[in-house]
């Protein structure tokens, strides 16, 4: 048993090893928990098959358990942003390259990551329709004799005119990117996809404790 532990140990260390060449946050040790609690997520899902990854509804689940997400679209353009090669798994190497962004990115990389999350028909621009239909779904439902509709469209000509630097209709991602650098409030302006501070440290903590008890 210590043996195949050993081996096992080593696996890791050799996974982590290639791992974190590609990954800028996170150190070795770091990368070795995320790789130990990805294997204890894998090992909760259902229909479990060696060798793939986390699945979209386990994904969803701990975007909404972990990090108090609840826009089921946003989620699920967070779980394609994960899913580098589009095989609607997310693989170890994808988990920390993409949580490597997500909890310690800079800002041009969450610049990038969220109008990636935006950009839902993957088209390179964030369109008006696009928008519309971001920010119905991200604001609060409540009953009203207006037109709910009327003021999304307002809303979203106002960001227009805050963001479209030049004047196309729709946003690139130097529209984008300049908007956010001059106001980095705007970097989630269609719908929250990044975590809150507390459930970055929330996660860390527990993900890391091994680390810090040393």
């Amino acid at each position: 048993m210590s043996h195949m532990s050993s081996v096992n140990a080593k696996n890791l260390q050799k996974l982590a090893d290639s791992i974190v060449k590609h990954v800028k946050h996170f150190n070795n040790t770091e990368v070795l928990c995320l790789i130990k609690l990805f294997n204890v997520l894998m090992g909760e899902q259902s229909e479990h098959r060696v060798g793939n990854g986390l699945d979209r509804g386990k994904f969803r689940s701990i975007l909404h358990n972990t990090f108090g997400m609840t826009d089921d679209m946003i989620m699920d353009r967070v779980f394609r942003a994960f899913d580098k090669d589009n095989d609607s798994n997310v693989s170890v190497k994808e988990w920390i390259e993409g949580l490597s962004v997500f909890l310690r990115g800079t800002l041009d990389e969450k610049i990038k990551y969220c109008f990636e999350v935006y950009d839902l028909n993957g088209d390179g621009y964030i369109s008006r329709e696009e928008m519309f239909h971001m920010l119905k779904n991200s604001l609060i439902k409540q009953p009203t004799e207006e037109d709910p509709d009327e003021g999304i469209k307002d809303l979203v000509e106002i960001t227009l005119k805050k963001m479209d630097h030049d004047h196309d209709s729709r946003l690139s991602y130097a529209d984008f990117e300049k908007a956010v650098k001059e106001e980095n409030l705007l970097l989630e302006a269609f719908g929250a996809c990044l975590p809150d501070a507390k459930s970055i440290l929330a996660f860390e903590r527990q993900a890391f404790q091994d680390t810090t008890e040393n």
